[in-house]
């Protein structure tokens, strides 16, 4: 029979799971406010978050990288199709010390496909099969349940797998994006020494959200292989 836990409460999701989740939160909240306390500090070099991931490329050497401005909070990325840096509105014109560790953290990854760093183009050739695998991991897994079918069970936890190593290499990828962000910022002195430490305290936080990212797809990875496994020696 079926894996219940007990009295019908699912423990595994309880021990390993929700522990994960709620570290997820926390992380949120920690970057939330810390981007939100360092965005009212204003650099005194009064470089706007444009100015500064152009300065992160020119350090590098890197040319080519269109930067834009995109609408939402947050919402900065950088874009491999078009070679381009998009800044969200709480970046693009800010001269806040926040605002230019997070274009700095941008233009790292700019650097990162400039340069070849192996992770970014592995994670970036990996995307299209792990968004695959996470939409279609948990539809295949109750088909599974519900027709008593093992084999739908096992694809549906190896797709759920994929999505678990684009988050592990992810996590690797952000923190050396943030790396080479600082590096850049010491080295043309566009932030004071106290001011590239809120800098660095605002991307710290923003890894965080990646840690909690993989421990909760861990978490849950772990958690189906417990039950399918419980399963399976039920099923004997």
């Amino acid at each position: 029979m079926p894996y219940m836990g007990y009295y019908g409460i699912d423990m595994y999701y309880i021990v390993l799971v929700l522990p994960c989740v709620l570290f997820a939160f926390w992380a949120q909240s920690q970057v939330n406010g810390t981007f939100n306390r360092y965005s009212r500090v204003m650099s005194r070099r009064g470089l706007t978050g444009a100015q500064a991931a152009q300065a992160v490329l020119r350090a590098n050497g890197v040319t080519g990288v269109s930067i834009e401005y995109v609408a939402g909070k947050l919402t900065d990325h950088f874009d491999p199709r078009t070679n381009t840096i998009r800044l969200s509105a709480s970046v693009y014109q800010s001269t806040s010390v926040a605002s230019i560790g997070v274009a700095a953290h941008e233009a790292g990854h700019a650097v990162q496909y400039a340069v070849g760093y192996s992770p970014i183009r592995l994670r970036n050739a990996i995307v299209p099969l792990t968004q695959v695998g996470a939409t279609a991991a948990m539809p295949l897994i109750l088909m599974g349940l519900v027709l008593n079918f093992g084999v739908l069970i096992k694809v549906g936890i190896i797709a759920f797998a994929l999505s678990t190593v684009f988050q592990l290499v992810t996590l690797p990828v952000e923190i050396n994006a943030s790396r080479r962000a600082l590096a850049a910022i010491g080295q043309t002195h566009m932030l004071d020494e106290d001011e590239y430490g809120m800098a660095k305290k605002t991307l710290t936080a923003a890894a965080m959200t990646y840690v909690a990212a993989l421990a909760v797809s861990l978490a849950q990875l772990l958690r189906l292989l417990l039950i399918f496994g419980g399963r399976n020696r039920d099923d004997r």
